[in-house]
Order: structure tokens, then sequence, then C-alpha cells
């Protein structure tokens, strides 16, 4: 079955403050949502990540390696975390998108996972 990665991207001072009672119940919805993805046998694996503050981004430039503190760009939307999902098809993934609980002020970018034979 086709596999595809959810990228989910917001902006955190658009969604609820943190330690709130709408963060803890927005944190219950991603359990419950994670839940559905493994009872409809759809979830492969899914991670939130931390805050762009802690990522390292690595290049090599005329071979060296050349590492900097922080994301490749700066946004105000982050890369919050992603799901691999199995689908039947596209639109089935965009369903499962769809229903992802920050999704009301962020989005999902939905890409299909290439297939490398002999990988």
């Amino acid at each position: 079955m086709p596999q595809y990665m959810l990228l989910l991207f917001a902006d955190p001072s658009q969604g609820p403050a943190e330690g709130s009672p709408e963060a803890m119940a927005e944190w219950q919805a991603w359990g419950t949502y994670t839940q559905g993805l493994k009872d409809a046998g759809a979830f492969v694996s899914g991670e939130p990540l931390e805050a762009p503050t802690t990522a390292t981004t690595v290049a090599m430039r005329n071979g060296d390696r050349v590492v900097t503190d922080g994301p490749f760009a700066e946004t105000k939307e982050w890369l919050g975390g992603y799901y691999v999902i199995e689908a039947a098809d596209l639109d089935s993934a965009l369903d499962h998108a769809s229903r992802i609980p920050n999704v009301g002020y962020g989005h999902v970018e939905v890409r299909p996972v290439m297939q490398v034979p002999g990988m």
C-alpha cells in the first residue's frame, strides 16, 4: 500500500498557549488522532519535533562541513512533527490529514513516500 508523509506546519503563536486548558485538550486530541490512525491500520510512524531553536543545519561546501545553529530558513511557521501513514490513495491520505488537530491554525503538507526499488 502506498505511504504518505504528513508534514505538520503551524505558527505556534496561533495555537493555544502552552500549559493552558486548551493546550491540554489539544494534546489529548493528538493522542485520539494517533490512536485513530492505528485503529484504521494507517499508522506507520510519527513524532513531534522540538522547536526550531534546537535545530542544527549541516551542509557541505567546497569539501568542508558547515554546521549552523538553527533551522535552514527563518519562518513564523515551523515543521512541528510528522506522520508516515499507509493509505490506499491520495484522497484517503488527504482525509486523514484533514482531521489533524491543529489543521485549523496550521497546515499539513501531504507527500507520497518515494518507492525506491531494492531498498
